[in-house]
């Protein structure tokens, strides 16, 4: 959880939807997803954690703070996959079931469309298979879900991401609470696909070394008792890592120990 993460410890105990944290000054609410815009804008909460769709399907007066990158997902439309799909005028005088009436009618009018929309709360996409829509309109993340419902995606209409949004009107006070958290947020998101490595290297491939581990500004660097080396740390992507450490090894590193981060500040 993003909030252990960030050093925010919750005082788990009864079944409750308010609980408050144990060392910072926040409590936390539980609320259905499509509740939270709205709670928000009216200042019920402050801030809340909320899918960009359910965002931009109610409208809320509420503030993007951040965008967290993570829970990616996109909005698209789908229709029977023994459909031949001709392009958007397809949706003409269709019917399109979907939880998202708002996103979709905006969409529709721009491209000129007229459907009729079917609003489901939840299990959309058994929808054309019992004869309620032609197609539908629903959150599309794997894709699995629309094969094994006979479905095939023909249009992305959005795409979506956890957001931290807030009320417009905090107090300067609450804004230096959520500074702080923030600042925590960055620093695990710096830590993220990131490892310290450490190793002992000859001197005379210092440049060479250093030019393949750039570090946050540049590695450190620290003589040895034994002449003619060094022991260098830096910070690698971990994308990269097989690839450098067998470079390293050619450049004579020796000694080479690899440690996960959880945090990282700039």
């Amino acid at each position: 959880m993003l909030l252990e993460e960030a050093g925010i410890k919750l005082n788990k105990g009864k079944r409750t939807l308010l609980i408050p944290a144990k060392d910072f000054p926040v409590e936390v609410l539980f609320l259905r997803d499509d509740d939270i815009p709205q709670s928000v804008a009216n200042g019920v909460a402050d801030i809340g954690v909320v899918g960009e769709n359910e965002y931009m399907e109610k409208g809320a007066e509420a503030k993007i703070v951040k965008r967290l990158d993570f829970s990616k997902c996109r909005l698209s439309l789908a229709i029977p996959k023994d459909q031949e799909y001709t392009g958007i005028e397809w949706f003409e005088g269709k019917t399109i079931a979907t939880s998202y009436p708002e996103i979709l009618k905006n969409y529709l009018k721009e491209k000129n469309v007229n459907a009729d929309l079917h609003v489901i709360c939840g299990s959309v996409e058994i929808a054309p298979g019992i004869g309620l829509a032609d197609a539908i309109f629903d959150i599309v993340s794997s894709g699995s879900t629309l094969v094994s419902n006979r479905l095939k995606e023909v249009e992305v209409i959005m795409q979506s991401e956890a957001l931290l949004i807030g009320n417009k009107d905090m107090s300067p006070e609450k804004l230096a609470i959520l500074d702080e958290l923030l600042f925590r947020f960055a620093a695990i998101k710096a830590a993220e696909g990131k490892k310290y490595v450490l190793l002992n290297a000859p001197t005379d491939k210092l440049p060479e070394i250093i030019e393949m581990l750039p570090g946050m500004k540049s590695p450190t660097v620290t003589p040895l008792a034994e002449e003619g080396w060094v022991s260098v740390q830096s910070v690698i992507a971990e994308k990269h890592f097989w690839e450098i450490i067998g470079k390293l090894k050619t450049l004579g590193a020796e000694g080479i120990l690899i440690i996960p981060i959880e945090k990282m500040i700039s």
